[in-house]
């Protein structure tokens, strides 16, 4: 409860020089969902997988043919004219000059403003008209399916992997939220929590510091591994979190054609090539902000994390799932997550399912009650639908819809913010209406005790108000374009999202 108002489906050919490659059995532990799975080549398979056949080689500067359709994007048409805006509560010049495609220094520059860093709520800003950009690359750096914790990371093995480099992060040790974690604990839960596959941030963390396989990489990356030099982000997990919700922004961003330039950490501007994918899109973006245009120019070429990638894990596209959304994909039947007789209030609509990029994939409820704040609860959050609980934790619990026991392939359900007292088990199996725990605070940013619902399908978050909304009870999720701003709707009747208890806000099963 935060402040209010915020494929196409066929058969893959996976085309290389001289052949087809397909799995020397089913992948039916890895992936359940309809599609084709392109198998990594043998030399990065986890014990578990079958043998694949040798693949040809191909070098970083090799003429290659990827296999991830994407129809060309009708990007936005860049702005001609300065605009006004309204400051709304939640933002800062660096979120306001990300969606204006300008630099903050713009923003400052045109609006008088003395301090950066103090920004007044409800005041009108000049937005100045973006400068022209220098047309970006077409080349494609990864699938969209290295990007999602999805179907191909699912039985990737990190803490072994870190083992096998002998490198700088295999020691690493760092205290994260009161617990100490090791190197490859940060990747994994990194990866978790934003749905972020765990071989392309072990891929950026070399290629930005080598800590993967350089036993003592340079000073000055010891604090700051991904270059984010930013002194609320010094230490690995805060480095990968603000990594893996970057790409997550490029990503998804992408998906909606919310994007067309990228604002360089110089200031120059690169027009999106429109014929690139979603997974290349977020490594763009994420470049974008790390770097100047000659760095930028190296990182998305294939002499940069491309490279890195291939030397480390083999050719990105031997990795994909498509589509990693099927066309007739629809939502299972859900309900409300609360139990029958209680008045929830309904204080979120669409906003990030983790972090503040990955899709407005969030819903927040609260439970009954005047108190505001961090206050305990007895009432119950229960399951959605039936399905298995993959992880219970840190506030977290996820339910795998498809009963495989992996959360990176088909639905899963995130539950967020629910207590440690009385929280499910992993393991335990649910009935939708079951009891999944109490909501809090706990876990991740909370102003105010309530649950948060997000949904995913094979690793990639699912808007709540988009292609398929959340439909809760038969309650349909519908947003205004301002995040946590939205209604629930069903019958010639609205529900708006408000922060705190109203009239207008409650909900019942």
């Amino acid at each position: 409860m935060v402040s209010k108002k915020s494929f196409w489906l066929a058969l893959l050919l996976f085309i290389f020089v001289t052949a087809c490659v397909r799995p020397s059995k089913p992948f039916s532990e890895v992936w359940t969902s309809s599609g084709t799975v392109a198998a990594p080549s043998a030399t990065s398979q986890p014990e578990e997988t079958p043998v694949m056949p040798v693949l040809n080689v191909r070098y970083p500067g090799d003429a290659i043919e990827t296999p991830t359709p994407d129809v060309q994007h009708v990007l936005p048409t860049q702005r001609a004219d300065a605009e006004e805006y309204v400051v709304q509560p939640g933002d800062t010049l660096g979120k306001i000059a990300q969606r204006f495609g300008v630099t903050v220094e713009q923003i400052v520059e045109t609006n008088g403003i003395a301090n950066p860093d103090l920004l007044e709520v409800w005041i009108t800003l000049i937005i100045p008209a973006p400068q022209p950009g220098f047309p970006g690359t077409s080349f494609k750096i990864i699938p969209d399916s290295e990007l999602v914790y999805g179907p191909l990371a699912a039985k990737f093995d990190v803490f072994t992997f870190v083992k096998s480099k002998n490198g700088y992060l295999e020691d690493y040790r760092e205290e994260v939220d009161g617990e100490r974690m090791g190197g490859a604990a940060i990747v994994q839960r990194v990866a978790q929590e934003f749905s972020v596959n765990p071989r392309l941030l072990l891929a950026m963390l070399e290629y930005q510091s080598g800590w993967l396989t350089n036993t003592s990489p340079a000073e000055d990356t010891l604090d700051y591994p991904l270059g984010v030099r930013e002194s609320w982000r010094k230490g690995l997990y805060q480095q990968l979190a603000w990594a893996a919700n970057t790409l997550n922004r490029g990503y998804y961003l992408w998906r909606v054609d919310g994007v067309g330039t990228w604002i360089m950490a110089d200031g120059s501007v690169v027009s999106i090539d429109p014929t690139i994918n979603a997974g290349t899109a977020a490594v763009q973006g994420l470049y974008a902000t790390l770097s100047d245009r000659a760095g930028w120019d190296t990182a998305v070429s294939e002499n940069g994390l491309f490279k890195v990638f291939f030397e480390q894990f083999g050719y990105p596209f031997d990795y994909v799932v498509e589509p990693l959304l099927p066309t007739d994909l629809t939502q299972p039947v859900m309900q409300l997550p609360f139990e029958p007789g209680l008045a929830w209030a309904f204080t979120g609509g669409p906003h990030g399912g983790w972090g503040s990029w990955s899709a407005w994939a969030g819903l927040d409820f609260a439970p009954p009650g005047e108190a505001l704040g961090c206050v305990q609860s007895d009432a119950w959050v229960v399951a959605v639908a039936d399905g298995l609980i993959v992880r219970s934790g840190r506030g977290a619990v996820v339910q795998d819809l498809d009963n495989d026991g992996l959360e990176q392939t088909g639905w899963a359900v995130l539950y967020m913010h629910i207590e440690t007292l009385d929280r499910v088990q992993e393991e335990t199996y649910l009935r939708a209406g079951e009891r999944i725990g109490h909501p809090s605070c706990e876990g991740g940013f909370s102003s105010g005790t309530h649950v948060h619902l997000a949904r995913r399908y094979n690793g990639e978050w699912i808007p709540a108000d988009q292609q398929i909304p959340f439909v809760l009870d038969g309650w349909i999720s519908q947003g205004t374009g301002i995040e946590y701003d939205g209604y629930l709707v069903r019958d010639g009747e609205s529900i708006e999202a408000w922060e705190g208890y109203y009239p207008a806000n409650q909900i019942q099963r």
